[in-house]
């Protein structure tokens, strides 16, 4: 009959040399040795530890048998060559330092952290500069040779960019719109003045709110995907690919999508603005008892159309910022598939926080000439 090998390490104890000698039979191996361990962390004291009857061993038998050894100041007696060598080797990697190091002080760490942040923030803007220097080099070597166009990834990404934006855009600023008109008739009730509601209305939407919001929305959908899409086609290898066989990934995975957030950011916004109006008007034709086509031609006495300029000016400039930090982070993928949820998060947080730092300049800009 065959002897079929345990699973699990057994132990005893005899009397040696010295004191007593832990006696191990069995496997030293990472699905066996959970008892053995548990029994070295037990004993206080033994003079050797005999393994010549160790069946099977690899480096975690090895490090726990080497591990107690040096605890208790034991020796290790009967080891075969196998066990020796993984035993020796083992021990060379050996460390007394600490599993973590110490942590510095806060009066040192705080400034570390802040100096760590900045200069990450210096380097990313200097990447995005850089980012955009390329993209204006690929479009102006596209206006040299218009036949290398990506017209249908242009018109691909205008579809999913604009078009499939339609919906969600229209009902978000209806039901803004419908918010402003309700709460500025509030507190202008309060002055006799629930009229103003229109101007409120009507300015907000077609100066701020409509681009804005539009702005928001656009950066959380599709410049969340650009993102996405370009930081997979990085890890899989395919923008790698294009490069080889000599096709610009600036000209036909990032100009389309900057141009498409760029252009179709302005109907988006306008097309926003109406709905906004248009909610407005809804509501105040229950609250106020302001007839709803009344509401929108009011709207052409007390809106001027400096305040439609502002939007439209703002808007293109919102979709560049959206489409830079799409298409920059999704670039900056590396390692793995952790890095595209981290990108794309990062892509919708800097756009929404650059577009409302470039709306409050906006604001005191166009204050300042005049366009308030």
């Amino acid at each position: 009959m065959t002897a079929t090998m345990r699973d699990w390490a057994e132990f005893d104890t005899r009397d040696g040399e010295g004191g007593p000698v832990l006696v191990v039979t069995g496997p030293l191996t990472v699905s066996s040795i959970a008892p053995l361990d548990n029994r070295l962390r037990e004993i206080d004291s033994l003079a050797a530890i005999d393994i010549s009857q160790v069946e099977d061993i690899d480096t975690v038998g090895a490090w726990v048998i080497m591990r107690a050894a040096g605890a208790l100041d034991a020796r290790i007696e009967g080891a075969s060559d196998k066990a020796r060598r993984l035993i020796d080797a083992v021990e060379e990697c050996a460390s007394s330092a600490d599993i973590t190091p110490p942590r510095a002080r806060l009066l040192s760490r705080v400034p570390d952290a802040v100096g760590e942040r900045v200069i990450d923030w210096a380097r990313g803007v200097a990447g995005v500069v850089d980012f955009l220097g390329a993209s204006v080099i690929a479009m102006g070597s596209l206006i040299r040779h218009p036949r290398r166009f990506p017209m249908t990834a242009l018109v691909r990404q205008f579809e999913l960019v604009g078009v499939s934006a339609l919906g969600i855009i229209g009902l978000m600023s209806f039901l803004i719109g419908i918010v402003i008109a309700q709460q500025g008739a509030v507190q202008l009730a309060q002055f006799g003045a629930e009229i103003y509601t229109i101007n409120l209305t009507g300015r907000l939407s077609f100066r701020e709110l409509g681009v804005l919001m539009t702005a928001i929305m656009v950066a959380g959908r599709s410049g969340s995907a650009f993102a996405a899409q370009i930081g997979t086609m990085k890890l899989t290898e395919e923008v790698d690919a294009m490069r080889v066989i000599g096709v610009s990934p600036m000209e036909r995975l990032i100009l389309p999508r900057i141009l498409a957030a760029v252009l179709m950011m302005i109907p988006l916004g306008f097309f926003a603005s109406v709905l906004a109006i248009i909610g407005g008007a809804f509501i105040a034709n229950f609250a106020l008892d302001i007839p709803f086509f009344t509401f929108l031609q009011r709207i052409r006495e007390v809106v001027p159309l400096t305040d439609v300029w502002v939007g439209l000016i703002k808007a293109p400039v919102f979709g560049l910022i959206v489409g830079l930090a799409g298409c920059y982070q999704g670039m900056q993928v590396s390692g793995n598939a952790e890095e595209v949820g981290k990108r794309t998060t990062m892509a919708v947080v800097q756009a929404i926080f650059m577009v409302i730092v470039l709306d409050a300049f906006f604001a005191i800009f166009f204050t300042e000439i005049g366009w308030g």
